[in-house]
């Protein structure tokens, strides 16, 4: 990851793109993210369905990778150490959605896990996330 990152910074100086506001990265990934989006607009196939659709695998690398980019931009802008905050963020998500209550709903059809809402509705309600 330091190997990543450190690449990463190297092309932003050689490009002179070491200086852009952070403002406009988020935004650039919130486009992109759009663009990923988009690719399931109108389906709602299966991961198995999705993994079969070689088209589709490869217009999802390609956005993926557009999000992924600007996300490791903003965070090598800002010196985040982006192994430590994801791991971090894990952590929490671990304890907030725990494996033991979360894995009781494997098959259940997406958006109806009721225990995921309560969680996200009680964290939200005392201003966490």
């Amino acid at each position: 990851m330091k190997k990543l990152q450190s690449d990463i910074k190297k092309y932003l100086k050689e490009r002179a793109w070491d200086n852009l506001r952070p403002g406009d990265l988020a935004k650039s990934i919130a486009i992109e993210s759009g663009e990923l989006l988009e690719i399931f607009q109108w389906s709602s196939l299966s991961l198995d369905e999705v993994r079969k659709d070689k088209g589709k695998i490869d217009e999802i690398k390609k956005e993926l990778a557009d999000v992924l980019i600007y996300c490791f931009d903003i965070a090598v802008l800002l010196n985040f150490d982006v192994e430590g905050v994801m791991r971090q963020k894990l952590e929490h998500i671990k304890k907030k959605y725990p494996a033991e209550i979360m894995s009781k709903m494997k098959g259940k059809e997406s958006g109806t896990e009721d225990a995921y809402w309560q969680i996200k509705k009680t964290y939200r309600k005392n201003g966490q996330s």
